[in-house]
């Protein structure tokens, strides 16, 4: 089973890497926020939570938890609901392959695709920006990425199930997140939203997923691990993923 999985997995990387247009919404718009913000508020120190931390750390995280809502959310809900509308899921249930495999390799190619792109932006904030990468903290970071990017898979299929068309699918998404991302801290320090706007974005999971990376990179001491953050992600995660074992759909929408 694992070899099966793996060759699945191989195979969704190919297609996702041949398509011009996944790969630059996914991998470049990220990359080209981080140099914007960077470049726009430059290197000025930013107050978070009662301390100070120079901009780019701020936003490294910011974007790393982009990246993962990007690439684990959004590109594979598009993806998913493309490849339903066109027949394909329905095709691919009626082979002998197990179902979950097929779907195992479009989210470990979504997962795969959100590590690539944390260590690029990471890599990029280290080199461009001075930013410091984690030490002591590496296995909190990692821990976060795995647990957001497991947590926006499953929202990801779920959300495919309020999806009917193949053209709808960009907007429905983009409209769900890009809200978030404002009033999340991504691109505006939560100090600087109003109160209403932080308490209602503490509910969704894309600001703990930025708060437990901005813990890993600029630690007010201790692992960095920010556990409650955490925990609300798993939290949506394992609803995300129950819900979409009930409600999603293997065959088109006009049929």
């Amino acid at each position: 089973m694992i070899a099966l999985v793996a060759r699945q997995l191989g195979a969704d990387l190919r297609v996702f890497w041949r398509e011009p247009a996944s790969v630059g919404f996914t991998v470049a718009l990220p990359v080209m926020f981080l140099v914007l913000f960077v470049s726009i508020f430059g290197n000025a120190e930013t107050r978070v939570g009662g301390r100070v931390i120079d901009g780019a750390t701020y936003y490294v995280p910011g974007i790393l938890a982009l990246s993962i809502t990007s690439a684990a959310f959004l590109n594979l809900a598009i993806n998913v609901v493309i490849a339903r509308e066109r027949g394909v899921l329905k095709r691919a249930r009626s082979t002998p392959l197990p179902p979950w495999v097929f779907m195992a390799g479009r989210v470990g190619t979504a997962i795969l695709v959100a590590v690539g792109l944390a260590v690029v932006v990471s890599v990029l904030g280290a080199v461009l920006y001075g930013v410091e990468l984690p030490r002591a903290t590496l296995p909190a970071a990692l821990l976060t990425l795995v647990v957001g990017s497991a947590a926006f898979a499953a929202l990801g299929l779920l959300v495919t199930a309020a999806i009917p068309s193949e053209d709808s699918a960009p907007p429905i998404t983009n409209v769900i997140v890009l809200p978030l991302y404002f009033i999340s801290g991504i691109f505006v320090p939560s100090e600087q939203l109003p109160t209403a706007l932080v308490t209602v974005a503490d509910v969704f999971p894309v600001k703990p997923l930025f708060d437990a990376m901005l813990a890993a990179f600029a630690p007010t001491g201790g692992s960095g691990f920010a556990w409650g953050d955490l925990a609300v992600l798993t939290a949506w995660g394992v609803g995300g993923a129950l819900l979409a074992a009930r409600v999603f759909a293997w065959t088109p929408r006009r049929e």
